[in-house]
């Protein structure tokens, strides 16, 4: 099995401006360890407009294989938290999900 991530699964979800801080402490403790457990590595990114607040979630997998076994079989299918519903403006649809062409850190 390869170490170096293949694979990055993205998620992206809105919240309007003042649920954000609330739902960056809801998705830092319930949706970001499970990934941190599962992934080569994972990202959480936050987007702040004027009218909405948007949340990017990339996870890193070192083949499809391991993403499907993390998804149960369904690596394209959404799996939104309990309070997703609560929190966001519209429960996304779908993942993307991407193969990753060129992987280079620390370049100046």
């Amino acid at each position: 099995m390869p170490t170096e991530p293949t694979i990055a699964r993205i998620w992206r979800g809105r919240t309007r401006p003042e649920n954000a801080d609330s739902y960056e402490a809801y998705i830092k403790a319930e949706g970001i360890p499970p990934l941190e457990k599962t992934a080569l590595g994972v990202q959480l990114f936050r987007e702040d407009r004027e009218q909405e607040s948007w949340f990017t979630t990339i996870s890193y997998w070192s083949d499809l294989q391991s993403m499907t076994a993390f998804t149960k079989g369904e690596p394209t299918k959404v799996h939104h938290l309990d309070r997703d519903p609560e929190f966001l403006i519209e429960l996304p649809a779908f993942i993307q999900i991407h193969r990753i062409l060129i992987n280079r850190q620390g370049l100046r």
